[in-house]
């Protein structure tokens, strides 16, 4: 059998499989509130497995593959910030709360629980539009990673790759919700986790170990083993709290803590994503060890699927892209609900007013999803950047949005409406134009994006009237012991 043949077998398989789960799961769907969180009754390995898949996804595969490529072993920092700040810490600090405050307030989005938190509808209707627009650039990253795979694994016209995987994804989230993509995310999180694990094994072995790579590294450029390296300490610093610390601050993996069946199954799935977690360093590893093996790559994108094809068998390249298109399907699939979520939740009906019943809503979110997708879809078929370049400005436009508001939304009863709307619009503008700019200094955007945000939150709050106690109340849960209960 030919090793088209093998990679068609085995994605053709996994497909029709995630099909079905679209086809069972969308049985399944009552109401609004089934759509978009599952009816908050998922479990925590499900849940934290399904966070990890939709937090690295191809994303991180290749566009982490390539900046290894690029910079070398010292990116391998991002991967271990990744794990501790992205996985273990946004688990232990915002898991809880975040269960707690969404249940009490009875929303089911981020824009729903800022608006909510904050009894403010230009604030709802604000992250709305932000989230919505740049996690189409999110996407966009999502699918130029898993177009180059099937361009260079199975010799399909990228164009072609990105409608397939486009397609799908598509397919089972418009039918299932978010049910569908927890539990494809779920299965996705295996299948890529065997993946990189094979596929690092086999990359070592072939370049005689990680001190034969190291010393190969060291004798073209020291930089590319030493920390920070080529890299320097601003471009490492800023993009390791882009996709760490952003990550508080990134609606498609939030919805995770909404959804979790109960706050006590939190510590589970802290242990569960933690674990599953760590597998983000490999990807960094094996675009460092490609470097060594494959020298000279135009795109660096490129990177690990020349390598995969070099170092792999037919068989084993073939689990290598069903992993690979497991790991970007799942944030695709995660991203378009929760753009949906935005739309037609946040924006339509709480921000114009616009009333639905329970199976219009999920009727509109299907072809919202099917909408997003399309748009992504178009503009994926000719991308402006690199795919970690891509993912970064998305990821620091929105956290410059939304971070710190959900922060103090959470922790905080003095912050006010004005002073988070100040927030949200001052940190997006400043990530825009210092990215505009051409990230001066080499910092990139998120970072005074993020400082201006805090700086107008707490500025703008203490010179404006305090949150009403009704509202604090509301959000603290002061209605009862049994209210308490329900959240345990």
């Amino acid at each position: 059998m030919s090793p088209t043949a093998v990679h068609g077998l085995v994605l053709g398989v996994y497909l029709l499989l995630l099909a079905g789960i679209g086809v069972v799961t969308s049985r399944r769907l009552r109401s609004s509130e089934d759509f978009l969180l599952g009816g908050r009754r998922v479990g925590p390995w499900v849940t934290a497995l399904s966070y990890v898949a939709a937090y690295f996804s191809s994303v991180v595969i290749i566009g982490g593959g390539a900046f290894g490529y690029q910079y070398g072993m010292a990116t391998l920092w991002v991967g271990a910030i990744n794990v501790l700040i992205g996985c273990t810490l946004a688990w232990i600090v915002l898991g809880r709360r975040l269960r707690r405050f969404t249940a009490r307030l009875g929303t089911m989005t981020v824009p729903g629980f800022l608006g909510e938190r904050f009894g403010s509808r230009e604030v709802r209707i604000f992250s709305a539009v932000v989230i919505a627009l740049f996690l189409v650039v999110y996407n966009v990253s999502i699918l130029k990673g898993m177009g180059h795979v099937f361009e260079v694994l199975m010799g399909l016209p990228y164009s072609v790759g990105v409608m397939l995987s486009g397609a799908m994804i598509v397919l089972y989230v418009s039918l299932g919700g978010y049910m569908a993509v927890v539990w494809t995310g779920f299965f996705q999180a295996w299948v890529m986790g065997a993946g990189l694990i094979l596929l690092a094994v086999a990359a070592l072995r072939a370049v005689g170990g990680l001190s034969e790579a190291t010393a190969t590294l060291a004798a073209a450029d020291p930089g590319l083993v030493y920390t920070p390296g080529i890299w320097g300490w601003a471009g490492l610093i800023s993009y390791s709290m882009i996709v760490s610390f952003g990550v508080w601050g990134m609606p498609q993996l939030l919805v995770r803590f909404y959804s979790i069946r109960s706050v006590r199954q939190l510590r589970i799935g802290a242990v569960v994503a933690t674990v599953g977690g760590s597998l983000a360093l490999l990807p960094y590893l094996i675009g460092a060890v490609s470097r060594a093996l494959v020298p000279g790559l135009e795109n660096a994108d490129l990177a690990i699927p020349v390598l995969t094809k070099m170092v792999l068998s037919p068989w084993g390249s073939a689990i290598f892209l069903a992993g690979v298109i497991a790991a970007g399907m799942s944030t695709f699939a995660s991203v378009l609900i929760i753009t949906s979520g935005a739309v037609v939740r946040d924006f339509v009906q709480k921000g114009l007013g616009r009333e639905m019943t329970e199976q219009r809503s999920i009727r509109w979110s299907r072809i919202v999803s099917l909408l997003v997708g399309l748009i992504s879809l178009l503009i994926a078929l000719r991308p402006p950047a690199l795919v970690l370049v891509l993912t970064a400005f998305s990821w620091s436009a929105i956290a410059s949005t939304c971070l710190w508001p959900i922060l103090f939304g959470v922790f905080s009863r003095r912050a006010t409406r004005a002073g988070v709307f100040a927030s949200m619009l001052g940190g997006l503008t400043t990530a825009l134009v210092w990215i505009g700019l051409g990230s001066p200094l080499g910092v990139h955007g998120f970072l005074p994006g993020i400082g201006v945000s805090l700086i107008l939150l707490l500025g703008v709050s203490l010179v404006t009237r305090p949150p009403s106690s009704l509202l604090i109340d509301r959000a603290w849960g002061r209605a009862g012991v049994e209210t308490r209960r329900h959240f345990e």
